[in-house]
């Protein structure tokens, strides 16, 4: 990640867990949201991970499409604890399940679903929002929930307004910067005249921290590692158009 943006959500997280006062006094659960979008590979569960191991905060990995109904899905929220995140991984793809289930079940006649096993009850897109909104965490505090996508665009705009997703983070494919940093974790090295090439070529190739890091772990030497980088970012395989920056904004 970006030095500048990494920054931004560090110094957002030490703001959030100082406001506990601010939160009482405004009426406000004490939670925040967070929306990472973007493509796959570009770090977003390693984001969590690493928000995670930041706050010393406990993570719960809530999965939707296994959800039977809006209780189950309060039952689920109460028993977390506090200093916790809440993650709900790929958001788009769980709601769309959730929609195909309601209506397999609508056009089946009455009475077959028994049979077919379809689920008596499905979780609603209100039920989702009101878990957002904290009226059925008011029993706990301290809490961040955080959703990821690939597409953002399949989102309902409800999810979307300010009080719910405080701050949405985009996650792209890898920028020079970005790159520099993963050369000095995986390589130990700040300079080579390979370097700068590589530099160059990302600024026109989209690619993904995942699969840059797996090359730099694919050989022996730093040379020939470079080398391979070199190859494959020259390799036509991603169109070339201009990407937007990766970056946070907030609601």
């Amino acid at each position: 990640m970006d030095s500048d943006l990494k920054r931004k959500i560090m110094l957002d997280l030490d703001r959030f867990l100082k406001r506990k006062e601010y939160y009482k006094r405004v009426g406000k659960a004490w939670k925040r949201g967070y929306l990472l979008f973007g493509p796959p590979g570009t770090g977003k569960s390693s984001l969590i991970a690493a928000m995670a191991n930041y706050l010393n905060f406990d993570v719960y990995d809530l999965e939707l499409t296994e959800i039977k109904g809006d209780s189950e899905l309060r039952k689920l929220l109460i028993s977390t604890g506090n200093k916790s995140i809440i993650v709900v991984e790929d958001i788009d793809c769980s709601l769309e399940f959730q929609d195909r289930l309601a209506q397999t079940r609508a056009m089946m006649p009455q009475g077959l679903h028994r049979h077919m096993q379809v689920p008596q009850q499905q979780m609603t897109l209100s039920g989702l929002l009101n878990f957002i909104d904290g009226l059925w965490s008011s029993c706990g505090d301290e809490r961040i929930i955080v959703f990821t996508t690939n597409h953002k665009d399949r989102l309902d705009p409800a999810l979307l307004r300010p009080g719910r997703i405080d701050v949405q983070i985009h996650m792209s494919y890898i920028t020079p910067c970005g790159f520099k940093m993963l050369a000095s974790n995986y390589l130990g090295i700040t300079e080579h005249p390979q370097l700068l090439e590589i530099e160059e070529l990302l600024k026109t190739t989209k690619v993904t921290p995942a699969e840059v890091g797996e090359l730099l772990m694919k050989e022996e030497g730093t040379e020939k590692v470079l080398q391979g980088l070199i190859q494959f970012l020259q390799t036509p395989l991603s169109d070339a158009a201009a990407e937007p920056q990766p970056g946070m904004s907030q609601q």
